[in-house]
């Protein structure tokens, strides 16, 4: 690991540390980018690949240190979650975009002003991205601004961020509200804003509406996740087997370290090529298990109610929760995906590499809770000894799904784990957004009303 020596450290609990990934691994990120942008059919909004550096590009990104500890036996935390203003993986994919959009400013002559639907960590990561190019001068708040839509559903999953200190970033850079039939409706809700306004608030404010739901957007700030395991936990010719174990909806995450790796077995410049592709393995919630279950090619088990329990039971197959208070449960709110394109990609690279899935309920977490503390304490990450204080699971989800499969033979003895740390926080470790700082709209036309008086503030 001698490679790793200029840019990586020890801090007591928390393994190795690569600093500032961002900015160590920014010729690597735009690599990733030109050839992301070489597959697309449709050209990005907003360009995918930075052409420079901003002299303030290092104080902005200096929040995407990745750690790597090794917490037992086999068994690594990939930490993506080390800033302390998002505490999830977003933060990367967020911090590159905004960069890409005061760098848009500074080539245009145009204000950028961004508009998110998010079930929560993707806005609240944006916006902390947002106030962090304002502090360190990327960009003025005159310049740029954010607009976030959150469905009722997620209200406990917002957070605050500088953004809310004054009255004036409050009125230019809002969080909206809106009770919705089902939460991913927020994202047609804004789609129609878009279509109907975005011409006119260019035209009247000089502000572009980026519209940020482009999966390419985290896909290339993803493919850092590949250059730090190459430094922390090379693979090996004699490396054991592995696989990379993700709380996932759509697996992006997984798909951008898949880029990565591809992009370091076609060669970069002094990084050394992995010489193999480790396995996938996916953990995903009941009310959203399609990634899991198209990757084994099955459906969800029958469950059984055991009165006395007051639970539901199933036996038939072990990827699936034994016990669970639903069989389709919602363990955190979230834009989990029914159906996602990119099942196919994913049981492709499966199918190559190895790997596998499981499904986990509550319970099953809320049993293994004391040993997923530990394993998380190991790496320097201290989870809420009371759960009901856990506003994101993802973390909790993933090491809960490596305790189980290891339970029940599903992951072979010597197979080695990495599992992604892809967000995990309290509301005393990242403050809840206050209810005064809201706004409500639950129609396109006052959502509207929101997004133009944002511009105009």
């Amino acid at each position: 690991m001698s490679s790793a020596t200029s840019a990586t450290g020890r801090t007591a609990g928390a393994g190795q540390v690569v600093h500032n990934a961002l900015d160590r691994y920014f010729e690597e990120i735009r690599a990733a980018a030109r050839k992301v942008d070489a597959e697309r059919t449709t050209a990005a909004e907003i360009p995918l690949e930075l052409t420079g550096k901003h002299p303030s590009f290092a104080a902005f990104t200096e929040v995407t240190d990745i750690g790597l500890t090794q917490v037992e036996s086999r068994t690594h935390i990939l930490d993506l979650m080390r800033n302390p203003g998002a505490r999830t993986t977003k933060t990367m994919a967020s911090l590159l975009m905004i960069a890409r959009a005061a760098a848009h400013i500074r080539r245009t002559g145009e204000r950028v002003l961004l508009f998110t639907p998010t079930s929560g960590n993707k806005g609240t990561a944006l916006r902390d991205a947002v106030a962090r190019a304002h502090a360190t001068g990327l960009a003025t708040p005159d310049e740029l601004r954010i607009v976030m839509l959150a469905p009722e559903a997620s209200r406990s999953k917002l957070r605050d961020c500088a953004l809310t200190g004054e009255q004036a970033l409050r009125a230019a850079n809002p969080v909206v509200l809106a009770r919705v039939g089902q939460p991913a409706d927020v994202k047609q809700l804004s789609n129609e804003v878009v279509r109907r306004h975005a011409a006119e608030i260019l035209d009247t404010t000089g502000f572009r509406v980026w519209y940020t739901l482009d999966l390419d957007n985290y896909r290339i700030a993803d493919a850092a996740r590949a250059f730090a395991e190459a430094e922390l936990l090379p693979i090996t010719a004699d490396s054991a087997p592995r696989v990379h174990v993700h709380a996932v909806s759509s697996a992006f995450g997984l798909l951008g370290y898949h880029l990565g790796h591809q992009l370091l077995t076609e060669g970069l410049p002094g990084r050394p090529a992995p010489a193999w592709h480790p396995g996938f393995y996916l953990v995903q919630q009941l009310a959203t298990a399609d990634m899991v279950t198209s990757l084994l090619g099955t459906k969800l088990p029958d469950y059984s109610y055991d009165e006395t329990a007051g639970a539901w039971r199933q036996d038939a197959a072990a990827e699936f929760p034994a016990v669970t208070d639903d069989p389709r449960e919602v363990i955190d709110p979230t834009f989990y995906t029914k159906e996602p394109p990119t099942r196919a990609q994913v049981n492709e690279i499966v199918a190559r590499h190895g790997g596998g899935g499981i499904v986990v309920s509550r319970r099953e977490c809320l049993e293994h809770f004391d040993r997923v503390r530990a394993l998380a304490a190991a790496a320097g990450i201290e989870i809420a000894a009371d759960p009901a204080l856990i506003r994101e699971w993802s973390l909790v989800k993933a090491l809960t799904g490596v305790l189980l499969s290891r339970e029940r033979g599903l992951l072979a003895p010597d197979t080695e784990v990495v599992v992604h740390a892809s967000g995990y926080y309290s509301d005393e470790l990242l403050p809840a957004l206050r209810e005064e700082h809201l706004t409500r709209a639950d129609t396109v036309d006052g959502l509207a009303r929101a997004v133009l008086a944002a511009a105009h503030a």
